[in-house]
């Protein structure tokens, strides 16, 4: 499996979630057994050695490949939801979306101050939820923070705006809006 293959395993849809956007659907990737073993092994191999405690998911589609690769790296998972979908008691996080605000929520106490995070999601396009997902995880004080996605959207700007917020961003996939 390479890249490119992956990429093109990458279905677009237009004008979803509204007019004027193209989505980019990685559920079709993840429907080719190939495709989901290669995005977890490339993402366990960059991880390998730097001591990767907790594997952060962001909900929905973090969730997918997040707990694989907290697996093959001997850590624990911790899923970060929406608001109201966590059974305990929660720490949250307001932010704004591009189309719209949300907030996201994670159990509290689940993290601590010898942590070495890895925050998981799916596609990076503006970064809100992420810069979002890291302040949250932040609020537990923990040593580290990486921060990886399978595709990085170019011309969205989310890699700059991200920039400096956790101790360092990694892509598997760079991807043109319009392609």
């Amino acid at each position: 499996m390479t890249k490119e293959e992956v990429i093109q395993s990458i279905r677009n849809v237009p004008d979803y979630p509204i007019k004027g956007i193209q989505f980019k659907d990685i559920t079709t990737a993840w429907h080719k057994p190939e495709c989901l073993t290669w995005m977890r092994d490339e993402l366990v191999a960059h991880y390998r050695n730097m001591g990767i405690t907790q594997v952060v998911g962001i909900e929905s589609r973090g969730f997918v490949i997040a707990p694989a690769i907290a697996m093959e790296l001997g850590a624990g998972f911790v899923p970060i939801r929406k608001q109201g979908k966590l059974p305990a008691e929660t720490i949250q996080v307001e932010y704004k979306k591009e189309y719209g605000t949300d907030t996201i929520q994670m159990h509290k106490n689940v993290l601590n101050e010898n942590d070495v995070v890895l925050i998981h999601d799916d596609i990076l396009a503006t970064g809100g939820s992420m810069e979002a997902a890291i302040s949250l995880v932040r609020k537990s004080g923990v040593k580290k923070i990486y921060v990886n996605f399978i595709i990085e959207l170019e011309g969205l700007n989310g890699r700059e705006y991200l920039k400096g917020q956790a101790d360092e961003l990694f892509c598997l996939l760079s991807i043109g809006v319009n392609e």
